[in-house]
C-alpha cells in the first residue's frame, strides 16, 4: 500500500485520534509511516483520556514513561481475568495475606481454620500446603492473618468462645517450618485483630472498663517464642462514648529511594541488580511489569511489521515523518517513602485539610525531616463521638518501646501518666469498617471485589462472586496476581491478560513481544468473569 505517498502524517494522525485503540494498533501494521503515526504521544494521550474517561486536568502519573505504556499498564497488566477457584474452605472466607516474598497466601474463615497455599508451583496453579484447624482451643472461627518480616511465622487471629457463652479474642502464633503453635494471645475486643511489630514480636489488646460509658484500651506487646508470653504495655489510650481501638497495624516508614515506585520495568530491574544478591533475597515486588523498555519495544514493533509484509513489497517511503515517535525517559521517583508504607507523607497531606485534634506532640517533627532514620507508627480505628469508629488514631512508636526487655507491664510509666496521648487523629465523618496500607482494591456487598487507580481516581476491574467479597489481596512479588475471597466459601485467583496469554502460549512458540500481538489477542483465549472500567 502506497501510503505514505498519499497522505501526510497529520492527515493519518486526524484520521488515527477518531478511532479506538484497536483499530489503531491494526492500522499499524499496514505500512512503516502508520506504524510511526500510531505511536504518537499526543494520539496516545488522546486515547488514553477518552477510554478511561478521565478529567483533561488530571495529569499522568509522574513516573510514567509515555501515554502509550501507560495506556498498555492500565489495559493489559491488571489482574482481572479469573483463572482458578479454590472450594477448600467449608464456610465463608473473611481474610487473605501474602507472604512478603508472594510465595505463599494465608486464608481465614468461618469454618475456624487457617489454611496455607503455595503460589510456586510449575504448572502457575495455587495449591494447599496445610490446613490447621482452632476449634481444639475453643475459637469459634479464625477472622484475619498475617505473616512476619522473614515469612518464618504466621500471626492468626480468631473469636475465642470462653465461659457463659462470653466471646473476646485470641491471637495463635505458627510456626512455618513446622506448623507447631509457639504461643497464644488473649486479645479483647477480637477486632483489634493484633499484628507483627517486628519479626519476634506481635502486637495484641485488652479493654478495661471505668464507669459504665467510659472505658481504656490497653496495647500489648508480646514475644512470639514464648509458652508464657513475656509482655510489656505499650500503651494505654482513654476510650470515650464506648468507642474502643480496633483494627490495629504497623506502619514501617523508611527514608530511602525505593525502585518498587518506578513505573518503568527496565529501571525497577536496574535498581535491583544495582542492590545485589541481598535484595533478591528480601523479594521485593515490582509494582508494575510494563514489559520492555523504549527502544526495544520501537524494534518489536518494526519486527512485527517486517513479519506481517514478508515476501511482499511495501511500496511506502517514508524516511523521517515529521510527526516524532515515543520519547522514552527513565525516571525515577526519589524520597516519596515506601510504597505501601509512605505514611508519613500522606498524614501530612491530610493534616492539611481534615479536621482534627490539634497534636499535643508534633507528628513530624521539622527537626527530624531529614535525618534519614526509619519511623514506625501505630494507626488504629477509634472514635469519640459514636461506639461505632470514625477516626484513625496515629501514635509514633519509639525504638527502646520496640522489644519486650526492661521494664514491664506498664512499670516504665510515671504516675502522672493515666493515658497515652495520641499523636495525631484524623476524622473520617462516617463509620469506618475497614483499613489497610496503601489501599488499590476493595471489596463490597454487591457481590464484587474492585481495583482502583488511585492516581487517576478510575476504577479498572470489577471481580465478580456469588456473594459478599470480604477480602482482596495483591501478590507481594507479583501484582498481575491478585486473590478474592467471599462469603460463597471460595477464594479467585485472577491474572492479568497479558500473563493469562503467556501461560496458555505453547512453549514452542514465541512469546507475544510487542502491544500489538498482546492487545489484539486479548479475550481470545481467555475466560474472564469481570469487566473493565464498566465494559465486558
Amino acid at each position: 500500500m502506497e501510503c505514505g505517498r498519499v497522505l501526510p502524517d497529520s492527515l493519518v494522525l486526524e484520521i488515527f485520534l477518531h478511532l479506538p485503540h484497536e483499530a489503531v494498533l491494526r492500522a499499524g501494521l499496514t505500512c512503516r509511516q502508520w506504524l510511526a503515526v500510531s505511536r504518537d504521544e499526543f494520539l496516545w494521550r488522546e486515547l488514553f483520556y477518552s477510554y478511561y474517561r478521565i478529567p483533561r486536568s488530571v495529569p499522568r502519573h509522574p513516573a510514567a514513561v509515555s501515554w502509550y505504556r501507560e495506556f498498555r499498564r492500565l489495559f493489559d497488566c491488571i489482574p482481572c481475568v479469573e483463572v482458578q477457584t479454590l472450594r477448600e474452605h467449608s464456610d465463608q472466607v473473611l481474610h487473605l495475606a501474602f507472604s512478603h516474598r508472594g510465595h505463599r497466601f494465608s486464608s481465614c474463615s468461618k469454618d475456624c481454620t487457617v489454611k496455607l497455599w503455595d503460589t510456586e508451583r510449575p504448572d502457575g496453579n495455587i495449591s494447599l500446603v496445610h490446613s490447621s484447624s482452632m476449634r481444639q482451643f475453643n475459637w469459634g472461627y479464625t477472622q484475619f492473618s498475617q505473616f512476619n518480616a522473614d515469612d518464618t511465622l504466621l500471626l492468626v487471629s480468631g473469636v475465642y468462645l470462653g465461659p457463659h457463652h462470653s466471646s473476646s479474642g485470641e491471637i495463635a502464633v505458627i510456626s512455618l517450618e513446622n506448623y507447631t503453635l509457639l504461643s497464644r494471645v488473649r486479645n479483647k475486643p477480637y477486632d483489634v485483630f493484633g499484628c507483627w511489630l517486628n519479626e519476634t514480636h506481635l502486637i495484641s489488646g485488652n479493654l478495661h472498663w471505668i464507669g459504665n460509658m467510659t472505658s481504656c484500651s490497653v496495647l500489648w506487646l508480646n514475644k512470639a517464642f514464648q509458652n508464657v508470653n513475656v509482655v510489656k504495655r505499650l500503651f494505654k489510650i482513654q476510650n470515650i462514648n464506648a468507642s474502643t481501638i480496633r483494627t490495629v497495624m504497623v506502619a514501617h516508614c523508611r527514608r530511602h529511594d525505593n525502585p518498587d515506585l518506578l513505573l518503568d520495568y527496565e529501571a525497577q530491574s536496574q535498581a535491583r541488580r544495582q542492590k545485589g544478591q541481598q535484595q533478591d533475597q528480601h523479594h521485593q515486588p515490582l509494582l508494575f511489569d510494563l514489559g520492555t523498555s523504549g527502544s526495544e519495544e520501537e524494534e518489536e514493533a518494526e519486527e512485527e511489521y517486517e513479519q506481517r509484509h514478508r515476501g511482499a513489497r511495501c511500496h511506502s517511503v517514508h524516511s523521517q515523518p515529521t510527526i516524532s515517535g515515543l520519547e522514552h525517559v527513565m525516571q525515577k521517583c526519589k524520597n516519596v517513602g515506601a510504597r505501601e508504607l509512605a505514611i508519613e507523607t500522606h498524614v501530612a497531606k491530610v493534616m492539611g485539610r481534615a479536621h482534627s485534634k490539634p497534636p499535643e506532640s508534633s507528628l513530624i517533627e521539622p527537626s527530624e525531616s531529614s535525618d534519614g532514620e526509619d519511623k514506625t507508627y501505630l494507626l488504629f480505628t477509634t472514635g469519640s463521638l459514636t461506639y461505632s469508629p470514625h477516626q484513625i488514631g496515629i501514635k509514633r512508636i519509639k525504638p527502646d518501646q520496640m522489644t519486650t526487655s526492661g521494664p514491664v507491664l506498664g512499670k516504665e510509666r510515671s504516675s502522672d501518666e493515666f493515658f497515652d496521648s495520641l499523636d495525631h487523629v484524623i476524622d473520617i465523618h462516617g463509620h469506618i469498617i475497614g483499613m489497610g496500607l496503601s489501599p488499590d482494591h476493595s471489596g463490597a456487598e454487591d457481590k464484587h471485589g474492585y481495583i482502583w487507580d488511585r492516581h487517576y481516581n478510575i476504577c479498572l476491574a470489577r471481580l465478580a462472586h456469588d456473594d459478599v467479597v470480604n477480602s482482596v489481596a495483591f501478590s507481594s512479588a507479583d501484582q498481575e496476581l491478585l486473590l478474592s475471597a467471599s462469603d460463597d466459601s471460595t477464594i479467585k485467583v485472577w491474572r492479568s491478560p497479558r500473563m493469562v496469554r503467556l501461560a496458555q502460549a505453547p512453549s514452542r512458540a514465541p512469546r507475544p513481544r510487542n502491544l500489538l500481538s498482546s492487545w489484539l489477542s486479548r479475550g481470545k483465549n481467555s475466560t474472564s468473569g469481570s469487566s473493565v472500567n464498566g465494559k465486558p
